[in-house]
C-alpha cells in the first residue's frame, strides 16, 4: 500500500503539475528564527521565502522532490521529503558557517540589493558609530561641531542636511526629529553601539508603502542582535588623547530566553587647537524572549549623553592670510550638549503559520543645546553672532504590521496591512542671540511644538512564475500645534493635512542569479511645524516622485554586480532655517543619476567591493548655469578589500572618493573634493584575546569635512565676505585595540 501511495502521488503530481503543500520553520542551532532564507525545489523557479518567525509553504511537491535551502552564514541544507513531511510541519535547523558571497542569492525581493549588506558587515566591521551609516552604498556623511553633533549627510544628489530626505530608525525606533531645533529631520545616530548591530536594511528611493515621512532619497533601518553569544571588554587608545572603553556581557542565554548589556564610553581632545573635550556615554540593555506558540516578546532600553567644545567652520581667507591655521578657530566658544533615553518594546503574535502580527510601541525623552557661530561678527559687531538652539522632547509611538502568506495555485502572495500613531511633545524649541555660552541677548524665536502623524498603509508582493509584482498605497495624516511664547499673548496656532503615496514596483527574474526590476512611488517629507503654520497649511507637504530601473548580477557564484539608472522629482518645498529662525523657498528640483556596485571574493577570506555614483541635481525654476542644487554631490566612490583568515589575522584597507561640487547656485564657489585612505588589522588568539588598530586617513590628506558658502565679517573687516566656510577633516589617525571575549 505505502508503494502504491508513492506512486499514485507521484502520477497525480506529474499530470496536474501541482503537486502537494508542504510547510515548515527555520531555525538556528540557538532555537532562533531564520526569517528571508531561500526555499526551492529541485534546484527549480518554484521557491518561497520564509517569514519573519522562519516559517514557509511550498507548493507543487512531491514525495522524493529535494527542498533545498539557503540563508546567507548558514550551511545549505538538502532535505529530500518523505510521506509524512506532507502530513506534519517540517522543521529545519540550519547549522551556522563563515559568511561568503556565494551564498548571496538573487531573488524576485524588492530589496535585493541591501542582502549585501550582512556580507559588507562580516567583511568590513563597524568601528566606531560614525561608520554606522557609510555602510549605506552612495552615503556619505560629514562632521562639523566637535564630534557630538549629528553627522551632515550625502545621498543621491541631496545635501541631507541631518536627515531632512532620509528615514534612519533603529529596530523601528525612529531617529529623524520633526520640527527641531537644529532643522528637520535632525537624525542623531550617536546613540548606536556600533558592536550591537545585527544588520542594515536600507534602500533607496521613495518605493516602500511600509516607510513614510523622510523617505525620498531613502531609508535605512538598523537591526540590533537580539543575543551576544559571547561577553567581552575593550579598551581603544589613539592620538588627540582619545580613548574608548566597551564592556558587552550576556546576562541571560538560554533556548528561549536572551538578554544582554552594552555600554560605551568615548573621549577626545581631537585635532583642534582648543580642545573639543568630548565625551560620550551609551548603555543599553536588550531581553529578548520566544513562547513555546512562536510568539517573541523584545524589550530595550538605552540611555545617551554627550558633551563637547567646537571650533566651527572657518572662512578660508582667515587661514590663508595666516590669521588662524587649518585648525584654528574664529570662535572656539561653540559646541554643546544632548542626551537621548529610549524604551523600545516589540512583540510577535503567531495567527498561523503564515500569518502574524508585528506590533511596537516606544518612547524616548531627549534634549539638545548647540551654540554655534556661522558669521562671526556680520549682524552683531560688538558681541558677535553666537546662537543657541535648544529643546527638550518627548517622543510617544505605536505601530502594528498584519503579515499574510498565502501558496496559491498561479504563485505565492504576500499582504501586509499595518498603521501607527508618532507624537512628538517639544518643549522651549528656542533660537538666542547669546554670547559666550552664558548671556543671552535677545531671544529670535521660542515656542512649544506638538506635532503629531498618523499613518496607515497596505502592501502586496505577488508572485507568479519569475515575475513579482509589488503595488502598495500609504495615507500619513499630520497634526500640527505651535505655541508662540515670544508673542504678548497665548498664541496658538494648528493645521492638519493628509497625504497618499502609491508605490508600484516590478521585479523579473530570468534565473536564479539575476533580477531586472522598475521601482516608482510618490514619497514625501514633512516641513518644520513652524513653515506649516507660518504657511497657514499650503504646500507644506512637497511631493517627491521617483523611478528606479535596474539590475542584479551574479554572472559567477563569487561575484555580485548591481546597476541602476534612477530619477526623482521634488515639488516647491519650504524650510525652516533653525539657525536663522527663517522660511527659505528651495522651488521644484530635478535629480537623476547611475548607481554601481560590485562585491567579489577573490579567495576565501579575501573580499573586494566598489560602489560608484553619479548625479545630475538642478533646480528647474532656475536659468541654466545658475541652476545648481548647492552641495549636491555629483561623483561618489566608496570601496576596498578586506581579508579574514582562519587563524584569526584579519586586515582591510578602504577609500573613499567625494567629487568637487557646487557650493552656490552658479557654481561661483567650489565645495572641493578628498579622496581618503584607511586601514585596520588585528590578530585574535585562541583564548579570546584581540589585539590590532585601525589608521584613518593614511595618506595624511589635508581635506575638508564639510564646506558651506557662507556670508560673513571678520572682527577686523569693514565689509562682509561670501566664500568657503570649512570644518578641516582629521589628519592621519591611528588608535590601538585590545579586547577580550568570554
Amino acid at each position: 500500500m505505502k508503494a502504491l501511495y508513492t506512486v499514485l502521488l507521484c502520477i497525480a503530481y506529474c499530470v496536474t503539475g501541482l503537486g502537494q503543500k508542504v510547510s515548515g520553520q527555520l531555525i538556528n542551532s540557538s532555537n532562533e528564527p531564520l526569517p528571508e532564507a531561500y526555499i526551492f525545489i529541485n534546484n527549480s523557479d518554484n521557491h518561497v521565502h520564509s517569514n519573519s518567525l522562519g516559517y514557509f509553504e511550498i507548493k507543487k511537491a512531491a514525495v522524493g522532490d529535494t527542498l533545498g535551502v539557503t540563508y546567507m552564514g548558514y550551511q545549505e541544507v538538502a532535505y529530500v521529503l518523505s510521506e509524512s513531511d506532507f502530513e506534519n510541519e517540517i522543521q529545519i535547523t540550519l547549522k551556522a558557517e563563515p559568511i561568503r558571497l556565494d551564498q548571496v542569492y538573487v531573488d524576485n525581493s524588492v530589496k535585493s540589493v541591501n542582502r549585501i549588506s550582512k556580507i559588507d558587515l562580516e567583511a568590513n566591521p563597524v568601528q566606531s558609530s560614525q561608520e554606522v551609516l557609510r555602510k549605506v552604498p552612495g552615503l556619505f556623511i560629514g562632521q562639523h561641531a566637535g564630534g557630538g553633533k549629528a553627522e551632515q549627510i550625502f545621498l543621491r544628489g541631496f545635501d541631507i542636511d541631518h536627515g531632512t530626505d532620509i528615514s534612519i530608525s533603529v529596530d523601528g525606533l525612529p531617529v529623524n526629529m520633526v520640527s527641531h531645533a537644529h532643522g528637520q529631520g535632525y537624525s542623531d545616530l550617536h546613540f548606536l553601539i556600533p558592536e550591537v548591530i545585527r544588520g542594515v536594511d536600507f534602500a533607496k528611493g521613495p518605493y516602500y508603502a511600509e516607510h513614510g515621512n523622510f523617505t525620498t532619497a531613502g531609508y535605512v533601518d538598523f537591526h540590533t542582535l537580539d543575543r551576544l553569544g559571547e561577553s567581552s571588554v575593550g579598551l581603544e587608545i589613539g592620538r588627540f588623547n582619545t580613548l574608548r572603553t566597551k564592556a558587552m556581557f550576556d546576562v541571560i542565554d538560554q533556548k528561549d530566553r536572551n538578554a544582554y548589556i552594552a555600554s560605551e564610553f568615548i573621549s577626545s581632545d581631537g585635532p583642534f587647537e582648543s580642545s573639543q573635550n568630548f565625551n560620550r556615554m551609551n548603555i543599553m540593555g536588550k531581553f529578548t524572549t520566544r513562547y513555546e506558540n512562536n510568539d517573541q516578546l523584545a524589550l530595550t532600553i538605552s540611555r545617551f549623553q554627550s558633551k563637547w567644545d567646537a571650533s566651527g567652520q572657518i572662512p578660508v581667507r582667515a587661514v590663508e592670510s595666516g590669521l588662524i591655521s587649518r585648525f584654528g578657530a574664529i570662535d572656539d566658544t561653540e559646541g554643546g550638549q544632548t542626551s537621548r533615553s529610549n524604551i523600545l518594546i516589540e512583540h510577535t503574535k503567531e495567527i498561523s503559520p503564515s500569518s502574524f502580527v508585528k506590533s511596537r510601541a516606544y518612547y524616548s525623552h531627549y534634549d539638545f543645546e548647540l551654540f554655534s557661530n556661522f558669521t562671526f561678527f556680520l549682524k552683531d559687531e560688538e558681541n558677535g553672532d553666537q546662537i543657541r538652539q535648544f529643546e527638550d522632547r518627548n517622543i510617544y509611538g505605536l505601530n502594528t504590521t498584519f503579515f499574510k502568506n498565502l501558496a496559491l495555485a498561479s504563485g505565492n502572495l504576500e499582504i501586509q496591512l499595518g498603521g501607527g500613531f508618532r507624537y512628538d511633545d517639544v518643549n522651549d524649541n528656542e533660537l538666542a542671540h547669546t554670547v559666550n555660552r552664558r548671556t543671552t541677548i535677545e531671544q529670535l524665536a521660542l515656542g512649544d511644538v506638538d506635532e503629531t502623524n498618523i499613518d496607515l498603509f497596505a502592501n502586496v508582493e505577488f508572485e507568479i512564475g519569475r515575475w513579482m509584482i509589488n503595488p502598495g498605497l500609504r495615507l500619513d495624516a499630520f497634526k500640527f500645534d505651535y505655541v508662540d511664547r515670544l508673542k504678548p499673548e497665548y498664541t496658538s496656532l494648528s493645521e492638519t493635512k493628509s497625504f497618499l503615496s502609491p508605490k508600484l514596483n516590478i521585479i523579473y527574474n530570468p534565473n536564479r542569479n539575476w533580477q531586472l526590476y522598475l521601482k516608482s512611488g510618490r514619497g514625501f517629507h514633512s516641513n518644520d511645524t513652524r513653515v506649516v503654520v507660518a504657511r497657514e497649511g499650503e504646500d507644506i507637504l512637497p511631493a517627491a516622485y521617483g523611478m528606479d530601473v535596474g539590475s542584479v548580477w551574479k554572472p559567477v557564484p563569487d561575484l555580485w554586480i548591481n546597476l541602476a539608472a534612477w530619477y526623482l522629482y521634488l515639488e516647491q518645498e519650504f524650510v525652516y532655517v533653525g539657525d536663522a529662525g527663517i522660511v527659505e523657498p528651495s522651488g521644484r528640483t530635478e535629480r537623476y543619476g547611475i548607481d554601481a556596485g560590485i562585491r567579489y571574493q577573490l579567495v576565501s577570506g579575501l573580499y573586494f567591493d566598489s560602489d560608484l555614483t553619479w548625479t545630475r541635481a538642478r533646480s528647474i525654476e532656475g536659468e541654466e548655469g545658475e541652476n545648481y542644487i548647492p552641495l549636491a554631490p555629483e561623483w561618489t566612490a566608496a570601496g576596498g578589500m578586506s581579508w579574514k583568515s582562519e587563524n584569526g589575522l584579519n586586515a582591510g584597507l578602504r577609500y573613499r572618493f567625494l567629487g568637487d561640487r557646487p557650493a552656490n547656485e552658479d557654481y561661483s564657489i567650489v565645495a572641493f573634493g578628498y579622496f581618503i585612505l584607511d586601514a585596520n588589522a588585528g590578530y585574535t588568539f585562541g583564548n579570546g584575546l584581540t589585539i590590532g588598530f585601525s589608521a584613518e586617513n593614511l595618506l595624511n590628506t589635508e581635506w575638508e569635512e564639510a564646506q558651506f558658502a557662507t556670508e560673513s565679517r571678520l572682527l577686523t573687516e569693514d565689509e562682509p565676505v561670501e566664500e568657503i566656510h570649512f570644518t578641516p577633516g582629521t589628519p592621519f589617525f591611528i588608535r590601538g585595540l585590545l579586547r577580550y571575549s568570554f
